[in-house]
């Protein structure tokens, strides 16, 4: 009897455990391409205000036509800029950088910035594969859940111009998980 019920508490604990940020719809969000959809489960416990800054964002349907204006093959993608061009951002003010202890690893998604660290606004990268270089440098918001064979499909840019893309692939809409009918 007791090695039964520690069986079933056993279960319990990990099932309740398994990946908490993909249960709460609330931190996850849905980044469309022509290619198909992306999962993204934000972290806000990694990030809170930029987190905060991006659920505005996509609110206000910020992302939607966006392009991947910088695309690094075995890097990333990066996009967030409505000028396309990386030097623009959103209306909103600049986020104080997050730093966490959170590797950059296949699938994450970290927050663009300039030189200084409080400068990420509204333009976020996705991680081809491991990058600890920006491990403590930059902040992680957030990691692919489902879709990385979709992220893979970004169109690559020009190593040569620091992965500027010609005709680049777009976010076609970006959504909440709680905002899809």
């Amino acid at each position: 009897m007791i090695r039964r019920l520690y069986f079933i508490l056993t279960v319990f604990v990990l099932l309740g455990t398994s990946n908490v940020f993909a249960q709460n719809k609330d931190n996850s969000v849905y980044l469309d391409t022509k290619d198909g959809r992306i999962t993204i489960d934000l972290r806000p416990d990694l990030a809170p205000k930029h987190v905060a800054q991006i659920k505005t964002l996509i609110k206000r349907g910020f992302y939607d036509g966006v392009v991947f204006h910088r695309v690094i093959d075995g890097f990333m993608a990066q996009t967030g800029d409505p000028t396309g061009t990386g030097t623009g951002k959103s209306d909103l003010p600049n986020i104080p950088a997050e730093f966490s202890k959170e590797p950059f690893k296949r699938g994450t998604i970290g927050m663009a910035r300039s030189s200084s660290p409080d400068s990420a606004n509204s333009q976020f990268f996705i991680m081809f594969a491991e990058g600890s270089f920006l491990n403590n440098n930059y902040t992680v918001v957030g990691q692919v859940s489902k879709g990385m064979e979709i992220v893979d499909k970004i169109k690559k840019g020009d190593k040569a111009s620091n992965g500027s893309v010609s005709e680049p692939d777009k976010i076609l809409k970006m959504q909440s998980a709680t905002d899809t009918k």
